[in-house]
């Protein structure tokens, strides 16, 4: 990614992350009050007015990606009543099959029957309302998910992120004119090796190595400190922090220099962070951008 900005590549993504502000992200949509990563809870966050709307996606057995954060069913669909057994793993079902299942249910009653979405048809729901999706991949190769960005004219409408290092890296080389998020810490590091030897804290050595995967965008736990987050400013680099529901908490990082929160608690923060601006003047205009123009 180049470190200055294109013209005539403006896109929704890219205009809203370089807003200058704190950002308020809806954690899963509206985690707070609707079933997390349903088109329920999206609605609710954009109605909440999030700058984007955060949401998980795993590929089902015949390669779909569908809106899930976690590897099985359990906690958030009624899976054990409708198959009778217990830890039913996501890339054990088609879609088809996924889409049978009530994953409102558990979290009140008026959102039963809400179901688990594809990701294509949660991105659509998201755009055509105006928003801006934030797409954390949870599994899935890097082709088929720059093949499914490409094919629904998603390339810098949406900004892509994950813990998978190398996932990123890959993304990166096949679609330079993606945004990336990268999430940490990491899993794996962008050459494939386990990140076992960093502490949990950003510092130095992880936005060394999170150079090397091509992403604009930090997208850190609340281990994040002044120093940290003014080195990643000197290189281009935007810090988000997850997942942050305390109004003072969230305030205290966006004095610290942060550029967004993940949130599930989005009218509470807007709230806290109202009276905040940045002002960047050394980030505006030098934020890390793509390196391929949009449409390209």
């Amino acid at each position: 990614m180049s470190s200055k900005a294109n013209s005539g590549s403006s896109s929704p993504a890219l205009d809203r992350i370089s807003i200058d502000r704190p950002l308020v992200i809806g954690h899963r949509g509206s985690g707070a009050v609707a079933p997390e990563n349903t088109l329920a809870s999206f609605r609710l966050g954009l109605d909440a007015g999030a700058d984007l709307i955060e949401l998980d996606y795993r590929h089902s057995r015949d390669g779909v990606p569908v809106v899930i954060h976690d590897s099985t069913f359990d906690r958030t669909t009624n899976s054990r009543k409708v198959w009778g057994r217990r830890r039913v793993r996501v890339a054990s079902k088609t879609a088809e099959e996924i889409q049978v299942l009530d994953a409102g249910s558990w979290f009140g009653r008026g959102f039963a029957g809400a179901g688990i979405p594809l990701l294509a048809e949660a991105l659509d729901f998201i755009l055509a309302r105006g928003g801006v999706p934030l797409v954390e991949h949870k599994s899935g190769d890097a082709v088929a998910s720059a093949k499914l960005l490409r094919k629904g004219g998603w390339i810098n409408r949406v900004v892509l992120m994950s813990f998978d290092w190398s996932f990123l890296r890959e993304f990166h080389e096949i679609e330079p004119g993606q945004v990336l998020g990268a999430l940490g810490p990491a899993v794996r590091l962008a050459d494939g090796r386990r990140a076992s030897r960093f502490s949990r804290n950003c510092g130095r050595g992880w936005l060394d190595e999170l150079e090397k995967t091509g992403a604009g965008i930090v997208v850190w736990s609340r281990r994040v400190s002044k120093a940290a987050i003014r080195l990643a400013h000197s290189r281009g680099l935007r810090v988000w922090v997850y997942t942050v529901d305390p109004p003072r908490l969230a305030v205290r990082l966006c004095r610290l220099g942060v550029d967004g929160i993940i949130t599930n608690k989005i009218a509470r923060i807007q709230n806290a962070l109202g009276h905040l601006s940045h002002r960047h003047s050394a980030l505006i205009g030098r934020t890390r951008l793509p390196d391929t123009p949009v449409g390209s």
